[in-house]
């Protein structure tokens, strides 16, 4: 992986990262479109980078996130997470195996977008207009589905604000705890990948995330200036997706992911 390429796979991490169109497929289909090869660094990298993008979170609301006041609010995250961290460790070799499936991505891509096409019909009069309105007993529902988001090309970000308007929140309300939810549970994961999981393990090359990015100078070089890139991207997500949604629905974003999907559909069908 060159420089380009990392400020290339950051970009789109932080720009789809808190959309509802899966940040993973389109880091995958960034990486593949540019030929670059699978690597266990390449996976380690765009999973890490994830934290840049949480940080963006963490800024923006930094008003919520460090108002200590409100203890209810970090009892909420706190439990609202405990489905993804027990789920995601539980299946988390299942879910590395379907990473390189470029054509079962793109798949899931089109039938979420497809879903996203339908889902302002079903949820036209919220009951819950802000995030300290939501109990926690709703916030772990939201946690649950958050969790369909382990199906690579599903989007985090569509499973839990979705989630979140079945419990009555309104679409903003909706979104915003979904970016809340992510500092948790993205901020696992990469602590997770970079000093826990052991990749490419079984292997003479097995090695933890950290151990890859102390090998060399260019590969922590290339994880500080991909978590650079993706915490100013994030951050222009994040301002423009509340006002977008507010203004158009679901209903663009599901286009987008159909037509998005097809497209890769027979692009790899085509070049297999």
């Amino acid at each position: 992986m060159d420089f380009l390429q990392a400020i290339i796979i950051a970009i789109v991490e932080g720009l789809t990262e808190f959309l509802p169109i899966s940040s993973t497929a389109h880091m995958g289909f960034a990486a593949n479109l540019m030929g670059m090869k699978e690597t266990e660094f390449l996976k380690m990298f765009q999973v890490s980078i994830q934290f840049g993008a949480i940080l963006a979170v963490v800024i923006a609301y930094w008003k919520k996130f460090f108002d200590f006041s409100n203890l209810q609010f970090y009892i909420k995250l706190a439990i609202s997470v405990i489905p993804a961290l027990v789920l995601g460790k539980l299946f988390d070799d299942k879910i590395e195996a379907v990473l390189g499936n470029q054509i079962a991505i793109s798949a899931v891509l089109v039938i979420g977008g497809i879903v996203l096409l339908f889902v302002d019909n079903w949820f036209k009069n919220p009951k819950i207009l802000d995030e300290k309105e939501l109990s926690i007993p709703k916030g772990l529902v939201i946690g649950f589905w958050q969790c369909l988001a382990m199906m690579p090309g599903t989007s985090r970000s569509a499973a839990s604000i979705i989630g979140g308007m079945t419990q009555g929140l309104s679409r903003k309300a909706a979104a915003e705890f979904s970016f809340f939810l992510a500092v948790p549970t993205m901020l696992a994961v990469t602590v997770y990948s970079v000093f826990v999981k052991t990749w490419a393990e079984g292997t003479p090359h097995a090695a933890k995330g950290y151990e890859m990015l102390l090998s060399s100078s260019n590969n922590l070089l290339l994880f500080l200036v991909g978590n650079l890139v993706a915490f100013v991207t994030a951050w222009i997500a994040i301002k423009s997706f509340i006002a977008f949604l507010n203004k158009y629905g679901f209903r663009p974003w599901g286009v987008y992911r159909i037509i998005v999907g097809l497209g890769l559909l027979a692009y790899f069908y085509i070049s297999k």
